[in-house]
């Protein structure tokens, strides 16, 4: 093998160019393979496009910016019809001359990529990332821990405003179908309501915490986090409808917002804030530049060992590798409601539902 191409797919996220430099500087000084970039995932490998990556491509008057840079100097993809032109793409993989190719993304990125790859006979290796952190048969995902404390830093300097006006402040983190992301942020910031889709609620329940921390605590203020993909008491999603006509998930936290300032006895003032696409941005924490070079090294010594159709996954503080197929008939991966995590947040004195 000496001519191998990387891609990235799906929302971006931190960390993402930790991997490709992780790939990049492993390929290279071990194996002395040539890495090519695909730009904007298969939009890439459909235009015929491959960017080769070397140390060169990376230094800045000698200083390597990748470790510290948000996003991914590939672009990405998360729309389009890339089934119905699977034969176009395939044969751009192959005009390329790619003989391998390490793709990361989120599960519906890598179901499509490997259906892809079944289909052109690909040599593949996966590498999970999303702030969801809903991939199946992995522990952590590329650009979740970043994203929690994202959102834990927002939380801590929304709790300032709150306790100086009194304020009850909703706020809306991203997620998809789970809460993971709600959970783990409303822990670390200090939340005293986390709302997931895994956990029915009701509006009474929190207006009576709200009440308790007022008459019990003395307490004047409280934080509502809550995921984007809670519904309504009676089960409706909030939407709304993107500039392409796609139906996307936002506004749940309006609503919440409304209900526990109506329905409280007593006489709360809310705010809502949207996080939105901030969660997204910003530098890699440590852990996920550290799980970025493990992931990417561990992807392209399974190459060099002709494992292909593998995913690799975080599991007690290591990568491993797990079949892509199992991966995909798993996922998405769920909040588990008596879980751990849920537990330790009652036990917190938060209210999560139920």
């Amino acid at each position: 093998m000496k001519k191998i191409g990387i891609l990235t797919s799906g929302g971006d996220c931190p960390g993402l160019n930790c991997v490709i430099r992780a790939v990049v500087s492993h390929a290279i000084l071990t194996y002395d393979w040539e890495v090519w970039g695909i730009p904007y995932a298969t939009k890439g490998l459909l235009e015929r496009k491959a960017i080769p990556l070397n140390f060169q491509n990376f230094s800045v008057h000698g200083i390597d910016p990748l470790l510290s840079l948000g996003g991914t100097i590939l672009g990405s993809i998360n729309k389009g019809d890339t089934l119905d032109r699977s034969d176009e793409i395939i044969a751009g993989y192959q005009e390329l001359g790619l003989e391998a190719l390490i793709v990361i993304g989120g599960d519906g990125s890598l179901a499509i990529l490997n259906h892809l790859a079944q289909k052109g006979n690909w040599k593949l290796v996966a590498i999970p990332k999303t702030i969801d952190n809903d991939i199946a048969i992995t522990e952590k995902a590329l650009g979740f821990d970043s994203a929690v404390n994202t959102i834990t830093d927002s939380l801590n300097r929304l709790i300032c405003t709150a306790a100086s006006h009194d304020r009850v402040m909703v706020v809306e983190v991203m997620g998809r179908s789970v809460g993971h992301l709600a959970l783990h942020s409303g822990i670390s910031g200090g939340a005293d309501v986390i709302l997931i889709p895994e956990i029915p609620y009701s509006i009474a329940a929190i207006c009576e915490k709200i009440t308790k921390l007022r008459q019990e605590r003395d307490r004047k203020f409280a934080i509502v986090v809550v995921a984007e993909g809670v519904t309504t008491e009676n089960g409706k999603p909030s939407t709304y409808t993107d500039s392409l006509g796609q139906k996307r998930l936002r506004g749940i936290s309006q609503y919440i917002a409304e209900q526990v300032s109506h329905w409280s006895p007593n006489s709360l003032e809310t705010r809502v804030t949207i996080l939105g696409h901030v969660q997204r941005g910003g530098l890699p924490s440590a852990f996920d530049r550290v799980m970025a070079a493990a992931f990417g090294k561990t992807a392209v010594d399974l190459l060099a060992k002709e494992q292909y159709d593998r995913m690799v996954a975080w599991q007690n503080g290591q990568p491993v590798s797990v079949p892509l197929k199992d991966v995909l008939q798993q996922s998405p991966r769920s909040v588990n409601p008596d879980g751990y995590l849920v537990q330790t947040a009652r036990s917190l004195g938060i209210y999560i539902g139920e």
